[in-house]
This record gives C-alpha cells, sequence and structure tokens, in this order.
C-alpha cells in the first residue's frame, strides 16, 4: 500500500505507530474492505483490535448501513441468543414484545462480534447457520428469516486449542477464519512505545491543565524493555498515573520503577483473564491444606478427650493398688497415706458393707454410678467391720495399658460388640476406639 494513504487512515482513525506488524494489519483490512468476506482478527487484550472492523466497515461498500459493535463475553448466556437473533412475544419470562435482533437490524450491514470465543456452543450453531446461508430464527418463533450481514469478529484466546478442548466449534471457526489479521502486541512494536506514550501525555496535560511529562533516556530503555502484558491500555493507564502523581515532570528510571516493575520478564501488571483462570491454579493446594487442618483439629479432640480418660483411669489404678477399694481422687500435692496407716473416717455416714474391689467390672460400675449420681459421698468401711485386704500380686503388677485394653475388652462384651456403645461409655471417642482396638488387636 502506498505510504501516504496509510498515513491518511492512521490520521482518520487517530492510529499512533509505525511498525511492521500494526502496518501490515491495516493494509491487510484495507484489501478486504471491500469484498464480503469474514475476518478474524487476533491479538491480546488491549492491543486495539476494534479498530479493525471500523475501517473495513467505513471502507466497504456496506459504509452507509448500520455498523454494530457486540461484545459477547458481557451478554448473559440465557440472553445472548435473543440479542443477536431476536425473540417472538412471550417466548421467555420479560419477553413483552417481539425483537428483531442484532441481525434483523443490521440488515445489509456490518457486526462486529468481539470475545467470539465465549459465545455458548449453542449460539455458535446458529451463528454457523447466518454465516453459510444467511438464515435464522427468532428465539421461540418457527418462521425463518433472511438477512445480509458482514461479520468481522475478534477474540483474545487460541482458538485452535479451544476448538481441541471443544469449546468452539471447528466448522465455525474456519468460517469466521476466513481472512486472518494479527494485531501485533505493544513489545512487539518497538518505538511505538514511546510514541504512544507522548500521546497520552500530551492528552493529559490538555485535559487536566497539567504539565506535561517526559521520559528521561534510562526511562525510555526502561519502557522499550518492558513486556507490557497489559498492552496498549496498560500503557495508557500507567501514563495517567504518572501524570497526575508524580511530582517531578521528567521521569527518570527511579520514578518509573514505582509504577512498573523493573524485572523485563516480570507480567506483574497483566490483565487478568475474562474466566477468571490462571495457567496454574491453587485450589487444589488450598483445599489440600484445609483438609489437613480439618483433620489435625480433630486429631487434637481427640488426644485432649484421650488424655483425660487416660488420667481418670490413672487415678483409679492409683486407688485401686493402695486400698483395695473405692476412694476419693487424689488432691494435687497430697500425700497418700500407706495401707498400714488407713485409719476409718467416722465423719462420713457409711454405706452397707462392701467388699474389696479387686474386679474391672466392679470398678466400671462403680464409675457409672458416680456419672449418674447413685454414689454420694465416699465409702469407708466401719473400724470393726473393715479388713483391709491386700491385692493381689498380679493386681499390684498391673500397668496402664494392661487397664485400658481391659476395659475395652470389658465394655465391648457388655455391649455385644457394639463399638459406638462401648465408646459412649467409657467416655471416648467412636475414631480413639477403633484406634485402640486395632492396637491392642482386639
Amino acid at each position: 500500500m502506498d505510504t501516504s494513504e496509510l498515513q491518511k487512515i492512521k490520521q482518520r482513525y487517530n492510529i499512533v505507530g509505525n511498525s511492521d506488524g500494526l502496518n501490515h494489519a491495516l493494509d491487510v483490512a484495507l484489501q478486504v474492505a471491500p469484498t464480503d468476506l469474514s475476518v478474524l482478527i487476533i491479538g491480546e487484550s488491549g492491543v486495539g483490535k476494534e479498530i479493525i472492523p471500523r475501517v473495513i466497515h467505513d471502507n466497504s461498500p456496506r459504509r452507509r448501513e448500520k455498523y454494530f459493535a457486540i461484545n459477547c463475553g458481557s451478554i448473559p448466556e440465557g440472553t445472548i441468543d435473543s440479542e443477536l437473533f431476536g425473540h417472538e412475544k412471550g417466548s421467555f419470562t420479560g419477553a413483552i414484545g417481539e425483537s428483531e435482533g442484532y441481525f434483523g437490524i443490521a440488515n445489509k450491514g456490518t457486526i462486529f462480534l468481539d470475545e467470539v470465543g465465549e459465545l455458548p456452543i449453542q449460539t455458535q450453531a446458529r451463528l454457523l447457520r447466518v454465516l453459510e446461508t444467511g438464515e435464522y430464527i427468532r428465539v421461540g418463533g418457527t418462521e425463518i428469516r433472511k438477512t445480509d450481514v458482514r461479520i468481522v469478529a475478534a477474540t483474545n484466546v487460541n482458538m485452535r486449542k479451544a476448538v481441541s478442548e471443544g469449546r468452539f466449534r471447528e466448522d465455525l471457526y474456519y468460517r469466521l477464519n476466513t481472512i486472518p489479521i494479527q494485531m501485533p502486541a505493544l513489545r512487539e512494536r518497538g518505538d511505538d512505545i514511546l510514541l504512544l506514550f507522548r500521546l497520552f501525555a500530551m492528552q493529559m496535560a490538555e485535559k487536566y491543565r497539567l504539565p506535561k511529562i517526559s521520559l528521561s533516556d534510562e526511562a525510555k530503555q526502561i519502557m522499550l524493555k518492558y513486556k507490557w502484558p497489559g498492552n496498549v491500555r496498560q500503557l495508557k493507564n500507567i501514563t495517567e498515573q504518572m501524570s497526575v502523581l508524580s511530582r517531578e515532570r521528567e521521569i527518570d528510571a527511579q520514578t518509573l520503577t514505582r509504577f512498573i516493575p523493573r524485572d523485563e520478564e516480570s507480567t506483574q501488571l497483566a490483565t487478568i483473564q475474562k474466566d477468571g483462570k490462571d495457567d496454574h491454579s491453587y485450589a487444589s493446594e488450598r483445599e489440600l491444606l484445609y483438609k489437613i487442618l480439618y483433620e489435625l483439629r480433630g486429631n487434637v479432640s481427640d488426644l485432649r478427650r484421650e488424655m483425660n480418660s487416660l488420667r481418670k483411669q490413672l487415678d483409679e489404678a492409683r486407688q485401686l493398688g493402695g486400698t483395695g477399694g473405692y476412694v476419693s481422687p487424689v488432691q494435687p500435692n497430697t500425700q497418700v497415706a500407706p495401707v498400714s496407716s488407713v485409719s476409718p473416717v467416722s465423719s462420713v455416714s457409711p454405706v452397707s458393707s462392701v467388699p474389696p474391689i479387686t474386679d474391672l467390672d466392679e470398678l466400671q460400675h462403680i464409675r457409672q454410678e458416680i456419672a449418674t449420681g447413685g454414689i454420694r459421698g465416699t465409702y469407708k468401711p466401719e473400724a470393726e467391720d473393715a479388713e483391709i485386704e491386700e491385692i493381689k500380686e498380679e493386681n499390684e503388677n498391673l500397668n496402664l495399658s494392661d487397664l485400658s485394653k481391659q476395659m475395652i475388652e470389658k465394655a465391648l462384651e457388655r455391649n455385644n460388640g457394639n463399638r459406638k456403645k462401648a465408646a459412649e461409655e467409657l467416655g471416648i471417642s467412636d475414631r480413639t476406639l477403633y484406634r485402640k482396638i486395632n492396637k491392642y488387636k482386639l
């Protein structure tokens, strides 16, 4: 294309830049404009893809007809068919009248479908029919309608990947991709970065009556080396920030690094994709950590209950080994008198004479009666009837683990092997009882 003609196009649409990629995209747009071929504009978010459909329409035979730019990603999935193809009265809740839809209104004109990769699968099928035959049916209708519309689409996603993943119809992709136009990313446009910076800085100075900012030589090198993941949109935002927030009108390297990362490869300021997904998602890691913390909390609770149960069993074992009968739990810092020095307590009303406790069944029975209020006070045999018997030698060597094992066995026997009831009787959780059963191989 003639350079002078290209410059006229840039001046008309306020396009700044002289890079080869930008010039090639404009050249292709002007060549395809007189035809009715479908065009697919490919490029990252923020590179200025929306200017190409306008150039195509204004330089085509349809330039006197209507032009609609539709962002497919901003229309809810449930209403996009109605927006594009229209609907009949009463076809859905809220359809109080008929609607022509964009394809009906834009007949003989041009429709620009931005973010076409976000279209639902069922809408893609309708669009494919329009491209192939020019026919469509309103939502809730039965009449086949005709339209003559030029379609220009744009996307910032990898369409081949979307096709392979089943998110976009392959036949529709090839129908839209009749003439592909690749818009270059800002990092590929070289000195266009500085030209755009000067444009945005001048616009801010005129709009808000501020002194115009400029870049030092070192700052210019940083701007040229930075990857600009947000492309032209990001450059404009940063220029506006520096125009308002920077006290110095000449932006040096130190000031510039406060607004963009110093790392040349950084993508810290990259715009978030529309679907909200990143290349790497930490959702599974967070879920795993939450699960581990929940398990640990449960283990700590079980351990606390088990420690309380073991502490009670230890007190009972000490009482069993010291008196052969039931006495009050030993208080801290209290010395226990030896067996030979135990004396009856006459200030407490004695209960009926009870033989020495040497069986775990009796010990468990007493524990249950205490819990239900069946025994009140402290039992001590009267002096004349009391006869302290020695504990059998095998009971003297009874340790805490044997006691716990025997109590679990007795509890299971009394409850006919029902673990839940046995756990309730022992005052521990089902999970702790299950571990004890495995530990003692019961």
